[in-house]
């Protein structure tokens, strides 16, 4: 079988990308990060996740949280604002994550021999993440493939991002083709100890509309309102 690795948070649109790999027939290497995340708890779905879809191997790798700094994902001192329809980049924006992460994609890509590496960014319903844009995947795709010894002798890296242009319904339905159980993932950016979300953060509300518009019924735990 064809070997990739896929991003997977725990949330609802990476866990579809790893669904999505497997259904193309790629066999898995998940890699999620713990990095200081508020909801590291998250991690606790990734696990659960990794091993529901029996993938190849699942990686948890620490960052030094010192690395992540000024934003409401890693610092406790700054509240998550509930969401918000304008184009402003938010305080939930990480430095850099998407490139750091998908850095990280790429080494463990060429140490175990796979070309393809998954992630669940979309430019669709978003907050304007500028590491989330087709822009940025192509323009990483391009580095891989001047920066790694496989790239050089030809051996060329893709990055899919197959979520890109899917609105959330959309991401939902595609999910449900494929078997997804949405109740083992979490996407808000504060769950609690128990895995239960805020209801008002942007990952929540993106999440709460595409189940209301794909007319699914939404499996989330939520905090007594």
């Amino acid at each position: 079988m064809k070997k990739a690795v896929v991003l997977l948070s725990g949330g609802l649109d990476s866990t579809t990308c790893l669904a999505f790999a497997q259904a193309q027939g790629f066999s898995c290497y998940a890699l999620s990060f713990a990095y200081g995340q508020r909801h590291s708890v998250e991690l606790q779905a990734a696990k659960r996740i990794a091993s529901h879809f029996a993938v190849t191997e699942h990686f948890i790798t620490q960052i030094d949280t010192g690395l992540f700094r000024n934003n409401a994902l890693t610092n406790t001192q700054i509240e998550v604002p509930a969401y918000n329809s304008d184009t402003q980049i938010p305080v939930t924006y990480v430095p850099a994550r998407n490139t750091i992460f998908l850095a990280m994609a790429l080494g463990l890509a060429e140490s175990v021999g796979a070309r393809d590496i998954f992630i669940g960014v979309s430019s669709i319903d978003y907050s304007h993440y500028p590491d989330c844009r087709p822009e940025f995947i192509d323009a990483f795709t391009q580095m891989a493939n001047l920066a790694t010894k496989a790239g050089v002798e030809g051996d060329l890296f893709t990055v899919h991002a197959p979520l890109q242009h899917l609105s959330k319904i959309q991401t939902i339905e595609l999910g449900i083709k494929l078997g997804v159980d949405y109740g083992m993932t979490i996407s808000c950016y504060q769950a609690d100890e128990e895995g239960r979300a805020c209801r008002v953060c942007d990952s929540c509300s993106f999440r709460k509309q595409g189940f209301f518009g794909a007319g699914i019924s939404d499996p989330t735990r939520y905090v007594s309102s």
